[in-house]
């Protein structure tokens, strides 16, 4: 049954920045936008590359290691059109992040 986890507080995620941890096995990518906080998995699917170590241009993330591009809006793959990155609902409350999760 989904529910929301506190992963990290928004100090800990600088503004515009990435932040990667680990709950439970799962890797998650946090990124900040704005006032926005977006929640990915964070192994990338083509070789398992940390997706928080990627480059964000105009909310489009690319894998540090081999390139594959992410759309950060709904996790997407731009670069095998066919492939979602799992995207997890955020609530932020205070300052506590937290991450609806499986």
């Amino acid at each position: 049954m989904p529910r929301f986890i506190k992963v990290a507080t928004l100090e800990e995620l600088a503004a515009s920045g990435a932040l990667e941890l680990e709950h439970e096995g799962l890797i998650l990518a946090l990124f900040r936008q704005g006032d926005e906080v977006i929640a990915l998995d964070g192994m990338c699917p083509h070789q398992g590359g940390p997706l928080a170590s990627g480059e964000i241009r105009n909310s489009v993330l690319t894998c540090p290691w081999h390139g594959w591009q992410f759309d950060l809006n709904s996790g997407r793959c731009l670069t095998a059109r066919s492939i979602s990155q799992a995207r997890y609902p955020v609530r932020v409350e205070g300052s506590d992040i937290l991450v609806e999760l499986p």
